[in-house]
């Protein structure tokens, strides 16, 4: 009877990671595409903007309460990335940027501007406070400005050039391409 009872509660346990991975694959915009191919396709088909157009003019509010014109950052580079908190490639990403890229680029002509999409200030504050993040991060609650740049999938980034050009946009995270993606700012710098 006890082993009865043990092998059904294994077999739900299973189910029930099953179901939690097949919801993960599948959230919408955030991770849960097949293979490579396939995501590329769809990351391109998603895309308003490509490398070569001038990037989309917006104002955003800070988290801080400020606001943030696009426009004037031209002179500088700048690396524009839209995340969710609820998104678990978002949030490696996100860890990776105080050393890999805020902490490399320190005295640059360089601006990281991360933008929540679709978060209101709330769950953002709660987000920051757990993870000890201290960067400026935009908020784009209605997703207006994200709109202006893709119809879906995050995380998403967008490289600007000085003369406020997108020089390469990436979607997704895996660990090679956002060292690539930190290759891009380096040269684009130097250019």
């Amino acid at each position: 009877m006890a082993t009865k009872k043990s092998n059904k509660q294994l077999a739900i346990l299973l189910a029930l990671i099953a179901a939690v991975v097949a919801a993960l694959l599948l959230l919408p915009g955030c991770g849960g595409r097949t293979s490579r191919k396939a995501a590329d396709a769809e990351a391109d088909a998603s895309a308003l903007v490509k490398a070569g157009d001038m990037a989309p003019d917006f104002t955003v509010e800070m988290f801080d309460g400020s606001r943030l014109t696009l426009s004037d950052l031209r002179g500088k580079v700048v690396l524009l990335n839209f995340w969710a908190t609820w998104c678990p490639p978002c949030r490696q990403e996100l860890a990776r940027v105080q050393t890999d890229v805020l902490d490399r680029f320190v005295g640059e002509d360089f601006f990281f501007l991360p933008v929540a999409r679709g978060e209101n200030r709330e769950t953002v504050g709660a987000f920051r406070q757990k993870q000890g993040y201290l960067f400026p991060m935009g908020l784009d609650p209605e997703q207006s400005i994200y709109g202006r740049y893709a119809s879906n999938y995050i995380p998403r980034n967008f490289l600007i050039g000085r003369d406020g050009r997108i020089v390469l946009s990436s979607v997704g995270y895996e660990a090679d391409e956002f060292g690539r993606l930190v290759e891009a700012i380096e040269q684009t710098l130097n250019q």
